[in-house]
């Protein structure tokens, strides 16, 4: 049995390094999954992947002996990463950190091979790093009650809507569901974060029994939680379509809003095995890939608030 295999992706020849190592161990009715399994639904997936990877600083989250054994989250690039993999260093207290940048398959792949399971990105571009061009408001349920997710889901649909902000919903393969709203890229992250708190004050403001802003667990009691903080200058949201370090290899797929209705939906509905054929079906296709301004939409969360 090879330790070694080559896969091909546009131009670039990428090696595989022990392909039938088991990254998600089959327990109970899960499925077991090989760094083979990951490489491949990764190259599956690229096309429909990059464009949300693509100029984003990107922090890793390494398992080298599968989800089981220690992880690691990656930051800086090493040394012996090809020099072909696009890299961006951005300032730090007390120096620099060399952030990796996957632009294409071959890096993707690449990636893949060192046991990174899941691409967390930044919500602004490396050309424009204080200015994001995505919010994401994060339904963490308590106890992990998905009726919970749907109601909040719709709640902060309904609420985007009156402010006429496009949004797409995406499975976080974990817990919850992270509502995506693409801006324009005019705003710097304080006020991206501001608008998306305002959105969860409101919420919480009129939903006191389902949703809370609490960042304390001890204060959220059974409340589900509207979490904003990844809306800061160098946080993280997991990328769509990359896959979780957690038992069954789950993906975080986007889905349409019609797709709330599914009564099989839930965070982890759809794994390496079929994550692909979600992502066919373009479930984001009315969410535009530049977003608007939020001027409008802050004068009219403003006249919400009274």
């Amino acid at each position: 049995m090879s330790s070694t295999r080559t896969v091909r992706a546009g131009r670039r020849t990428v090696e595989v390094h022990r392909p039938d190592k088991v990254l998600f161990p089959g327990d109970g009715d899960g499925k077991e999954y090989t760094k083979a399994d990951l490489v491949a639904y990764y190259r599956s997936v690229a096309p429909f992947m990059l464009p949300h990877l693509r100029g984003r600083p990107l922090m890793l989250e390494r398992h080298p002996d599968g989800v089981d054994g220690p992880r690691f989250m990656q930051k800086n690039t090493p040394e012996h990463y090809p020099e072909w993999i696009h890299r961006v260093e951005l300032p730090k207290e007390g120096g620099t950190v060399c952030h990796t940048v996957c632009d294409d398959t071959a890096t993707l792949l690449y990636l893949a091979d060192q046991a990174c399971l899941t691409l967390h990105r930044w919500l602004s571009r490396a050309d424009r790093l204080q200015r994001p061009d995505r919010i994401v408001l994060d339904l963490d349920p308590a106890d992990g009650d998905f009726g919970q997710v749907r109601a909040a889901a719709r709640l902060v649909g309904a609420l985007l809507d009156e402010l006429r902000l496009p949004s797409g919903l995406m499975t976080t393969g974990s817990r919850g569901l992270h509502i995506v709203v693409p801006i324009s890229g005019d705003h710097d992250f304080d006020e991206a974060r501001r608008f998306a708190r305002d959105i969860a004050d409101v919420l919480a403001a009129a939903h006191p029994d389902l949703l809370t802003t609490a960042a304390r667990k001890k204060d959220r009691g059974d409340r589900l939680y509207l979490d904003v903080q990844r809306n800061a200058y160098a946080q993280t949201a997991v990328a769509p379509f990359t896959v979780r370090a957690l038992p069954g290899a789950p993906v975080a797929t986007p889905l349409s809003w019609g797709q709330l209705d599914d009564p099989d939906l839930n965070a982890r509905r759809w794994t390496v095995a079929d994550a692909v054929d979600q992502a066919r079906t373009d479930p984001w296709a009315d969410v535009p890939p530049r977003g608007r301004s939020l001027a409008r939409a802050r004068r009219r969360l403003d006249d919400l608030r009274g």
